[in-house]
């Protein structure tokens, strides 16, 4: 019996033939980082699988709860039964005013003590090393520690010290991780861009100060990562306020909402 080269070729092909990997990035935004349980409530009404996702800030913290198998509507209560005085505490460190101890000790309550290799999904966190201005991409030891440093807003929080390195928030070097996305080799890439886009208003208290430091900052930062990606989903947010957990609510309808609209189109 003979075979047909033709043949062959296309089994070969078939078999060679790489499965195309989907990657997801959240991005830094404090409170409105709610945005990201309605993206992914329309990512999971649309069926897109996500192979690959990785985050940044309050990105880093949702992306943790869905690398590790939470249900989406566990995500939804999560997030909304969060205040701002359930995660800080005063802190008598000489590099911040607070701890965000209780935000780790959050995501322990829900997953476990977790490494970040030990995700259902392959995830990646993205930091600042302080010390030197690097981006530091987190893929292994306690998940905790790493989105409690990547969150770790200067000045606010006290910095998390990981191998050595005293870490802040990702946001500076990176706040819609892409980058490690395109080092998992993900073929798609999906963004959300959290950003207020709102006339300017005088800011309140001392961390609006440093908010809005961030966001003019950050707003920059990203554009050239963002060239990367297929989908980004940037919704408007202009009437909303980077520090009220009240808006929660309808922060993730927004979200589910926007990115509805952009995966139907």
């Amino acid at each position: 019996m003979t075979t047909n080269p033709k043949n062959l070729r296309v089994s070969m092909n078939i078999f060679h033939r790489k499965k195309k990997k989907t990657g997801l990035a959240l991005g830094g935004g404090a409170v409105l980082g709610a945005v990201h349980v309605g993206v992914l409530k329309a990512l999971e009404e649309k069926r897109i699988k996500i192979d690959c996702i990785s985050g940044t800030s309050i990105g880093a913290f949702v992306a943790a709860l869905y690398a590790f198998g939470v249900e989406i509507n566990e995500i939804e209560k999560i997030t909304k039964d969060v205040k701002w005085l359930d995660i800080t505490e005063i802190s008598l460190s000489k590099f911040g005013l607070l701890t965000n101890e209780k935000f780790g000790e959050l995501l322990v309550e829900h997953i476990g003590d977790k490494n970040i290799e030990d995700a259902d999904i392959p995830l990646r966190v993205i930091a600042t090393d302080i010390s030197s201005g690097e981006k530091v991409i987190l893929d292994h030891g306690n998940l905790a520690n790493a989105v409690r440093a990547s969150a770790c807003i200067p000045g606010i929080f006290k910095p998390i010290e990981i191998d050595g390195r005293m870490l802040v928030d990702g946001g500076i070097v990176e706040n819609v991780p892409v980058s490690p996305l395109k080092d998992m080799e993900a073929d798609k890439i999906i963004a959300v861009q959290l950003l207020v886009h709102q006339a300017a208003k005088r800011p309140e208290h001392i961390v609006e100060v440093l908010l809005n430091t961030f966001e003019f900052m950050i707003s920059n930062i990203s554009k050239p990562y963002l060239e990367d990606v297929d989908l980004l989903i940037s919704p408007d947010l202009s009437g909303f306020d980077k520090v009220d957990t009240d808006q929660i609510k309808d922060l993730i309808e927004t979200g589910y909402e926007t990115a509805l609209k952009l995966l139907t189109e």
